[in-house]
């Protein structure tokens, strides 16, 4: 059989339009039109939030090839489908009908290129404007380059996309856009905050209409993962209606201890929990806290897990770039969150969180929805019908606020504390916490 490596043909209209060398002609028109459904599928797959770990696997961190752990945990981060393709392309079934996404709408929709992963004739290609972004084509040949953050392609022997599925860094990596926007140099531990992954996946033709339109209500960046889970079987219900709450990022975890916005467990509770339930990984999962069991033979997950965990634990908070704040109002404002606001009362030092203040550093200490002011939906589905204090790492970069999204911006945030806890803070003041908040 001969090469299928990609290579950039010119067309009569002097588009340039990534093929393959074969033996074969030209693409048919009707595979163009399936190869694009596999794209659209791929974004389907922000959904699939963190990466999976075993709950033993939190102090695994430490080991005499560190070195090399670190280096396979960001592969299996970037890379690692963990089977899921039994969900997304079996049971969904997404392939068979988006037909009509490209790499333009999959742009528009929050789906990110890895500019590294390009060979350099199509980034300059890119660059003079002569690769078509309507053509789905182009799409499937990203996939085979192993360009699309957080999705991976299998193909067959003729050279044809058979399966895909979604890594860890789907939902929680970004570019830096130094390309184009969405095309740029990853941004692991970033969440993608673009993606309309609800409206995406109610594409599927397993889904019913009503469901279908539960989905496509959640908003960009935003996934409900308290609303079914997957057996790899089947999809099962758990709680209706679908209540979506913002992908968060995950850089600046070390120390943190617990990562949900409801403190379910540690890190690697959740990252268990998305990975086999949400993101349909071949693994197992428990927590009769909630009534579910998965159990998937082989276990394509847990021996990976210490990797894993040790690069998600070395991905720190980006700082704050530099002009993007008043430095004198942020000097203020830090006045205020350690005294007059009392900020601190809950955003302890040194990760801006009280979740491991309590008696027992391994049980989270947790707030009523009434005491800090926010809706109880989502904490009445999770295991302790509480919310953690959220760490506040990075927060320029990732609005919207809240589990919910509730909060457009920093100012919304302010404004909520101070009407809820009675602050009365003038409005110079409120800014100034604004500017400090920026700087974190």
């Amino acid at each position: 059989m001969e090469s299928t490596e990609p290579f950039i043909k010119n067309t009569k209209k002097s588009t340039l339009v990534i093929s393959s060398r074969s033996n074969n002609e030209h693409l048919e028109e009707n595979r163009f039109w399936r190869l694009a459904a596999v794209f659209a599928l791929a974004i389907v797959f922000a959904i699939l939030g963190s990466a999976p770990a075993s709950w033993a696997a939190q102090g695994a961190r430490v080991s005499d090839d560190g070195e090399q752990r670190h280096r396979d945990g960001q592969a299996i981060f970037r890379f690692d489908t963990f089977g899921d393709e039994q969900l997304w392309t079996d049971v969904l079934r997404m392939h068979e009908v988006i037909v009509t996404v490209n790499p333009a709408t999959a742009l528009a929709v929050g789906l990110k290129v890895d500019v590294e992963a390009l060979p350099q004739e199509i980034v300059a290609a890119l660059l003079a404007g002569q690769i078509d972004l309507t053509n789905s084509a182009v799409t499937v040949e990203l996939l085979r380059l192993n360009a699309v953050v957080g999705v991976k392609g299998s193909f067959d022997e003729a050279g044809q996309l058979a399966k895909v599925g979604v890594t860890c860094a789907l939902c929680h990596s970004s570019v830096d856009n130094s390309f184009a926007p969405g095309i740029g140099k990853r941004l692991d531990g970033w969440a993608n905050t673009d993606l309309n992954v609800g409206a995406i996946v109610a594409l599927s033709p397993a889904l019913d209409d009503t469901t279908k339109t539960e989905f496509s209500n959640w908003g960009p960046g935003k996934y409900a993962p308290r609303h079914h889970f997957f057996d790899g079987t089947n999809i099962i219900p758990l709680n209706s209606p679908s209540k979506p709450i913002v992908i968060p990022p995950i850089y600046g975890l070390e120390g943190v201890g617990f990562e949900t916005y409801t403190a379910d467990g540690p890190i690697s509770y959740w990252n268990s929990y998305v990975g086999v339930g949400q993101m349909g990984g071949h693994g197992n999962f428990s927590d009769p806290r909630i009534g579910i069991t998965i159990k998937q033979a082989p276990d394509l997950v847990t021996s990976k897990l210490p990797a894993l965990l040790d690069y998600q634990l070395s991905l720190r908070a980006p700082k704050a770039p530099e002009g993007s704040f008043d430095r004198a109002a942020a000097h203020r404002g830090k006045r205020l969150f350690h005294n007059e606001a009392g900020c601190t009362i809950c955003h302890q030092l040194p990760n801006f969180t009280d979740v491991l203040s309590g008696p027992d550093r391994r049980v989270p200490l947790l707030h009523d929805p009434s005491e800090i002011g926010r809706d109880p939906t989502y904490a009445a589905r999770s295991a302790t019908g509480k919310y953690r204090t959220t760490p506040l790492r990075g927060l320029l970069q990732h609005p919207p606020y809240f589990h919910d999204g509730s909060a457009p911006d920093l100012p919304a945030v302010v404004n909520h504390y101070d009407n809820h806890f009675r602050l009365n803070l003038t409005t110079a003041q409120k800014a100034d916490l604004v500017e400090y908040l920026k700087s974190l």
